[in-house]
């Protein structure tokens, strides 16, 4: 194989990078449940000199000389941390906030490593109803020594009951009751559950990964008033921030066994470019965040109710199909109907400028980081179904549609 030419391959990388910006930021409305759209100001702190900058503030000692940080030149990053992690303790109810953890599964393992030993029980809602994959006994799991129990749900990302998780909480008498799924659609009975796990001396951790930013707006639930001891979770779904992770809590005690837990542990660099732009996100939500919520959640329910009427077949319909930004598509009743299945019906959507996950779910916040409002929802159903069912090649109109929405609405 012959070696690339000086800077061909650069040039490559450019042509790659720029062709992705056009494409994903501009010629496509992003229907996936676990991308956002981030602010002009967040996207370019990324891009500051804090990308390649440490902080380390553990106080030590070398040489018998007392240093509280292993770094110089921190004295604006600590100051930008100290600022994010306030944040995000006001937005979401808490006492104490850590923005360190680098994505949400790095936040759980954060959370589950310091809290609980090897062999401990977790309640969880199993993969095979729409939890988190990590959540099972072959990841992290197998990983930290953890006993995980499934939680009884009705069904794929459906509804838990009241009265069937409590029981649960009551005969396993498990370590933690972990709340959160990769497929939600419905707030939980957050204060019975945490009641009863409570009183059997049991932690109640909310993985919030995929309603962080509804939980922010005042449109979901409030975990920490609710009865959880800690919430955690990503920052790039609901919560238009980028790709990372964050905890809060108001337990002084866990607090002070989570923090210290964090470096050398799980991450020593936590990337202080992200943790700036998280911040940046934070505060915009202090100011926008329940219009947002309210719009993201309103078009889930609307886009819902549009495309059940053209004859998408939706999971919860007699429900409202949805509380969250998340739809999920019904799988058997999407063969039986359209004959096809959701993988298939992604592509088709994808050719023409539509962009969904294969796994049978919709989510709706990016749209309405761009504007989009319940009264757009007819139309894009209306599109979809005519790429996604009967085949028509709607690109054009869809990119243009999409063109009109060139500046974020909330900002």
């Amino acid at each position: 194989m012959n070696a690339p030419l000086p800077g061909e391959e650069e040039a490559r990388l450019a042509r790659l990078v720029r062709a992705h910006d056009r494409w994903r930021g501009r010629d496509v409305f992003n229907l996936l449940p676990s991308e956002n759209a981030l602010s002009p100001t967040a996207r370019r702190y990324l891009g500051s000199d804090l990308a390649g900058r440490y902080t380390l503030p553990v106080p030590s000692t070398v040489d018998g000389e007392t240093v509280d940080n292993s770094y110089g030149g921190t004295r604006y990053t600590d100051q930008i941390e100290a600022l994010a992690n306030a944040a995000a303790a006001r937005l979401f109810r808490a006492r104490f906030g850590s923005t360190r953890p680098l994505s949400g599964h790095i936040a759980a393992l954060s959370v589950l490593a310091p809290l609980l030993p090897r062999g401990a029980k977790v309640l969880a809602v199993p993969p095979s109803l729409g939890g988190y994959d990590g959540y099972s006994p072959d990841f992290l799991g197998r990983l930290l020594g953890l006993e995980f129990v499934p939680l009884p749900a009705p069904g794929w990302g459906g509804e838990l009951a009241e009265a069937s998780a409590v029981d649960a909480i009551r005969r396993e008498r498990p370590q933690a009751v972990l709340l959160g799924q990769s497929f939600f659609l419905f707030p939980y009975p957050l204060r019975a559950i945490a009641e009863a796990a409570h009183a059997v001396g049991a932690l109640v951790l909310y993985d919030a990964s995929h309603v962080l930013g509804l939980v922010a707006g005042h449109q979901f639930q409030d975990p920490i008033a609710e009865g959880a001891d800690v919430m955690y979770g990503s920052t790039h779904k609901s919560l238009p921030g980028p790709q990372g992770g964050l905890l809060v809590t108001s337990r002084e005690d866990l607090f002070q066994r989570l923090d210290p837990y964090l470096v050398w542990r799980v991450f020593d660099n936590a990337h202080w470019n992200r943790i700036a732009a998280l911040g940046q996100t934070l505060l915009e939500l202090e100011r926008f965040g329940d219009d947002y919520a309210r719009t993201a959640v309103e078009n889930a329910q609307a886009l819902g109710r549009a495309l059940s009427e053209r004859g998408l077949p939706l999971a919860a319909a007699d429900r409202g199909f949805t509380r969250s930004h998340q739809l999920h598509i019904d799988r058997a009743g999407l063969r039986a109907r359209w004959g096809t299945g959701p993988g298939a019906l992604a592509r088709r959507w994808e050719r023409e400028s539509i962009v969904t996950d294969l796994v049978a779910r919709l989510g709706t916040a990016e749209a309405a980081r761009l504007g989009l409002v319940p009264s757009d929802m007819d139309r894009l159903a209306d599109l979809m179904v005519r790429a996604g069912q009967k085949g028509e090649r709607v690109g054009k109109t869809v990119r243009a549609w999409r063109h009109e929405f060139r500046t974020l609405r909330f900002v």
